[in-house]
């Protein structure tokens, strides 16, 4: 939580310092009637007033969204029937996330340094195997938060740079309060909680002054997406449509992963594999990569076709993709031309 800023005023200086003026303005004669004195006086403890302002801590009911809808192709209400239940936008929740990015990142960030982690397939090589690890159900290493090997990073104490505490998901923000040049980097979550080494080579450098404003906002539980863009003080909803989102099914499709995580990369195409294997099975169209292997993208078109495929009936109904977020390919396109890298975060809520 974000620490109010304060200035502590001692009250001797103070007193002095209203005797010195008093004397003063008394010995000034263009300022000899007494409503100019208490005028004075005013300034003055406005001034005082002014220094000791704090910073405030943004909440949810601070968040204001502001429906400006742009993309109308399948759009759904705050709240709509799905089969025999009631599904809805948790607006609220989303607001509270919001709430948490203006803290951490939009308020004061040209004192901070950001950071994005970053593993993709392992590319900055594989993270050690922290201690008293588990084999989940997919038979791969993961630690005690239900975070696997393959494709995260490795979070070392603070205490030492050689006690691995656990994985951070690969996407996931974080903000640097040390060092920046040193081989391993201390670093304090945005996208999760408390404070860690991390090798270097596992940073990607936003640096400061970085601003999100823009929210594509994924919900797993009522199957939706909405998307919202900040300007001036207020968030505007954009789109709010249904989506498809990552299932529980071993050896090869797993969850869309809860949290906040940064848009790292985007493919007008991309390729997928058959399960099990190195074959190319198809495309799914205007992909926006946020963690490990999981995209925002379009509907997927298997090979031998090559058109791209708009709709689906399967979109909104249960989760049923490999990690990724599945909506209408026109959507995809609207999130894949709107978005800007360190402007744009996915949050996936439950």
């Amino acid at each position: 939580m974000r620490k109010l800023f304060s200035v502590r005023i001692d009250t001797t200086s103070i007193i002095l310092y209203l005797f010195t003026f008093l004397i003063f303005t008394a010995c000034n004669e263009f300022k000899n009637d007494s409503e100019g004195i208490i005028d004075d006086f005013i300034s003055v403890t406005d001034s005082i007033t002014e220094v000791v302002e704090t910073v405030k801590i943004l909440s949810a009911s601070d968040i204001n969204l502001t429906k400006e809808i742009q993309f109308e192709k399948y759009i759904l209400d705050d709240q709509y029937e799905y089969e025999d239940t009631i599904r809805y936008f948790q607006w609220n929740k989303i607001k509270e996330k919001i709430a948490h990015i203006e803290n951490e990142i939009n308020i004061n960030s040209d004192s901070k340094k950001f950071v994005v982690f970053s593993n993709y397939k392992n590319m900055n090589g594989e993270a050690p195997t922290v201690p008293d690890f588990v084999r989940n159900e997919y038979r791969r290493v993961s630690d005690h938060y239900g975070i696997e090997r393959y494709q995260s990073v490795p979070l070392y104490s603070i205490q030492g740079d050689t006690v691995l505490v656990r994985y951070g998901r690969d996407g996931w923000i974080a903000k640097i309060i040390d060092n920046d040049t040193t081989e391993m980097i201390r670093v304090k979550g945005v996208s999760f909680d408390g404070e860690y080494l991390i090798p270097n080579r596992y940073l990607i450098n936003w640096g400061d002054s970085i601003k999100i404003n823009q929210v594509i906002a994924v919900d797993v539980t009522n199957q939706n997406i909405s998307v919202i863009e900040k300007r001036d003080n207020t968030w505007n909803i954009l789109s709010m449509n249904p989506a498809t989102t990552g299932v529980h099914k071993p050896p090869y499709a797993s969850e869309t992963p809860i949290g906040i995580f940064a848009i790292q990369d985007q493919k007008e195409k991309m390729f997928y594999t058959k399960d099990g294997s190195n074959e190319i099975a198809g495309y799914a169209p205007y992909a926006s990569r946020f963690t490990n292997g999981a995209y925002i993208h379009g509907v997927p078109t298997q090979l031998p076709q090559t058109r791209i495929i708009e709709w689906s009936n399967t979109l909104g109904t249960t989760p049923r993709s490999h990690m990724c977020v599945r909506v209408a390919s026109s959507q995809a396109k609207f999130v894949f031309d709107l978005i800007t890298v360190k402007e744009a975060v996915v949050v996936v809520i439950d």
